[in-house]
């Protein structure tokens, strides 16, 4: 190494007298132990090795400036398993078809300059990932317990592949529904079988777990717990089915009697309502505490049902929530046992009894922990006769209610690729360029350092590379350049480490350029910024 160094400092940097800011540049370029929890099965990827190496620039060419702000909102889509909604389309596609469908997805979402896939990956008890908890998925080989041939890890891969394009990878699970009326048969490796003693039968043939047994909490406890431990993922998603809907049991009471009567028999005091509420806030809040326990930066997410009762705020009628779910989302909110919250806002802005701009501003003014409040929208089938128009203007609204901390989620992607005008309208309007999540300054992590860069004059170009100590921590990078005293911003995915930058541009020479990196949650690091003479 010290050969090495006499050799580029003698034949390159021989007027150069700062060897020492050479010293540094090399060991920049060794990333450091990831202060995170390591995951051990999921190796983060390894950033390309440079073939050549850079000059440093004279150290007077680095400078303070005032860089632009970032554009941040969160842009989700939700990918759905259960019935085959989404992916995979059916359950019987070979390994090769299954990845094929999910990397146009992805690349339908990278291109169309959303960040972010919600991808179900437990629709009922089951797995659309290696698990030894519960069965392999019937979504996805067209048998409850069977295994991808040739076997592979759906998740991983979706994991993988997100995180290629600059997308975060949330994975959502629905917490208490044991088997789905789609879902097949009822085999004896189905967790309706397996735990038939903390799974109730509803009139609609579905199956589900009792959400008042302490056995089903820590099973479903014991399955999150898993998967944040063993996967890199970005966030864990629960959706809106608590306790079942009444339809799905034809009007009739939730069938817990064994349960209400050990509660009853042990002195309990709550009404039963209130009882099941409790069951369900104590899990949530469970949830919560024991994900950032396992990894701080994995964010936790629900999406209630938008109406929590309705009258709230006055004039909203529907279905609610708070009675008829067991779901006391208000509280879940007002407590911060959400990093963010989407409730389903599923109706027109000008619905009379279900105003868009109402529920949501209510919903705002219930936020008072301040965690990201990211509203769900009906892209898919909102009853309007031009979606495209109505999705774009839900945006614009939530933008204006939200402010700095806009964001929402698409039910779902078939809504994008479906109609083939709502994808053009939102690139071409809201989503006109990328955005950086937004930050969750509630979640405490470790800084990152600052990136080093290099730049190399090559004729027409400035050609420029950069490192980082830290580079495990790394999630994206935002690069800067600087044309007759304008700056202009590009967010680069993880590989990007260099890039050939034109001199000239539409007859502006280049003056600057800086390099910051993003962390997993959003976190700027600070800048490096240099002089082009």
């Amino acid at each position: 190494m010290n050969t090495l160094k006499l050799i580029v400092l003698s034949g390159v940097l021989a007027s150069f007298t700062a060897c020492s800011t050479q010293n540094n540049a090399v060991k920049a370029n060794t990333p450091s132990k990831s202060t995170t929890k390591s995951n051990n099965n999921i190796s983060a990827p390894k950033p390309p090795v440079a073939t050549t190496k850079p000059v440093m620039p004279p150290a007077e060419d680095i400078f303070r400036t005032n860089l632009p702000e970032i554009k941040r909102e969160f842009r989700g889509a939700w990918i759905a398993s259960v019935a085959n909604i989404n992916w995979p389309s059916r359950n019987d596609l070979t390994v090769e078809q299954q990845k094929a469908e999910a990397v146009n997805m992805l690349d339908i979402l990278k291109n169309n300059n959303f960040n972010a896939a919600i991808f179900q990956i437990r629709p009922s008890a089951d797995a659309l990932y290696t698990s030894n908890i519960e069965p392999w998925s019937y979504f996805l080989t067209g048998e409850t317990g069977a295994a991808p041939s040739p076997n592979y890890d759906p998740l991983q891969f979706w994991i993988e592949e997100a995180h290629k394009r600059g997308l975060e990878l949330h994975v959502w699970l629905n917490p208490y529904r044991a088997h789905h009326t789609n879902g097949g048969s009822v085999n004896k490796l189905s967790m309706a079988n397996k735990l038939s003693d903390i799974v109730v039968r509803l009139k609609n043939g579905m199956y589900w777990f009792d959400p008042a047994n302490p056995k089903t909490q820590g099973h479903v406890s014991n399955v999150v717990k898993d998967i944040v431990k063993r996967y890199d993922i970005d966030a864990v998603h629960f959706d809106d089915y608590f306790y079942p809907y009444a339809a799905y049991n034809k009007g009739a009471d939730f069938p817990d009697n064994a349960t209400w009567n050990a509660y009853v028999g042990s002195g309990g005091t709550l009404s039963r309502a209130d009882w099941r509420r409790d069951n369900v806030n104590k899990f949530v809040e469970r949830i919560y505490k024991e994900i950032h326990a396992e990894k701080n930066n994995v964010k936790f997410g629900i999406s209630p049902f938008g109406i929590w009762k309705p009258g709230y705020p006055a004039g909203v009628v529907g279905s609610s929530q708070y009675d008829e779910l067991y779901a006391d989302a208000k509280l879940w909110l007002n407590k911060g046992w959400v990093d963010y919250f989407s409730p389903q806002l599923y109706w027109p802005i000008d619905s009379k009894g279900q105003n868009f701009e109402a529920l949501l501003s209510w919903w705002q003014s219930e936020n008072t922990m301040n965690r990201h409040l990211w509203p769900g929208l009906n892209t898919v089938e909102i009853k309007v006769s031009d979606r495209p128009s109505e999705i774009k203007n839900q945006i614009e609204v939530s933008r204006k209610i939200l402010k700095n901390d806009a964001g929402e989620i698409h039910w779902s992607i078939a809504g994008l690729t479906k109609n083939p005008n709502m994808l053009p309208a939102l690139k071409n309007g809201p989503y006109n360029e990328k955005a950086l999540i937004p930050k969750s300054p509630w979640i405490k992590t470790v800084p990152l350092q600052t990136p080093t860069l290099f730049i190399t004059d090559n004729g027409s170009f400035a050609q420029t590379n950069w490192s980082i100590k830290n580079a495990a921590d790394v999630f994206q990078w935002v690069l800067f350049t600087q044309y007759n005293g304008v700056w202009q911003t590009e967010i680069l995915t993880l590989d990007n480490l260099s890039k050939d930058i034109p001199k000239f541009k539409d007859g502006k020479k280049l003056n600057a350029v800086a390099i910051k990196a993003i962390d997993r949650l959003g976190n700027e690091s600070d800048y490096t910024a240099r002089k082009i003479k």
